[in-house]
C-alpha cells in the first residue's frame, strides 16, 4: 500500500500539486514526507533489515508530517 499526500488526502489532490509549486514551506514538508514514505516503502518491498525501533521510526516521523501538513494546509488554514 502507498501512501502518497495524494493518496493520503485525495479530496486536496490538485490543491497539493499547487502548494509545491507556491509554497516553499509546503514544498519542504512534502518533499521530507516523500522521502520518508519511499524509504519505508522501500524497506517493506525489499524486506530490508531494520529494527523494530528503526522502522517504527520512521513509520511515526511519517504520520507526524502528515499531520503537521494537514493541520497547517487543510484544516482552515491558508
Amino acid at each position: 500500500m502507498t501512501h502518497t499526500l495524494a493518496e493520503e488526502f485525495p479530496e486536496h489532490a490538485e490543491r497539493i500539486s499547487e502548494l509545491k509549486l507556491n509554497d516553499e514551506e509546503f514544498a519542504q514538508l512534502a518533499r521530507e514526507y516523500h522521502k520518508v514514505n519511499h524509504e519505508i516503502e522501500g524497506l517493506e518491498a525489499c524486506n530490508l533489515p531494520i529494527s523494530d525501533a528503526e522502522f517504527e521510526g520512521l513509520k511515526l516521523r511519517r504520520h507526524q508530517l502528515k499531520e503537521q501538513i494537514y493541520k497547517g494546509w487543510f484544516n482552515g488554514r491558508g
